[in-house]
């Protein structure tokens, strides 16, 4: 647990909370808005082998899903380790 008055910990809390929430936020951006809309002609020049997919195509169908899931993942799993840190579980 950190050290500090309860409002400090408090605030330092809030504060990297939203930091992961934010850089999670601008990840999902990056892959739903950048790969699937702005940069999916140029992602296009590009095959996936095997497949024959483009994969501005493929960000915009499935890729997005996928990585909209592990971005659960990652939060929950950031999450839990701040709580502990914080000494806030909720065990």
């Amino acid at each position: 647990m950190t050290t500090g008055s309860k409002q400090d910990n408090a605030d330092r809390y809030w504060k990297r909370n939203l930091r992961i929430l934010f850089s999670l936020l601008a990840v999902w951006w990056l892959v739903s808005f950048g790969a699937g809309i702005l940069w999916a002609d140029s992602l296009d020049s590009i095959t996936i082998p095997g497949t024959g997919f483009k994969l501005g195509f493929w960000f915009a169908q499935q890729g997005s899903i996928y990585v909209f899931v592990a971005l659960i993942f990652i939060y929950s799993w950031l999450m839990n380790r701040l709580d502990r840190e914080f000494d806030v579980r909720e065990d």
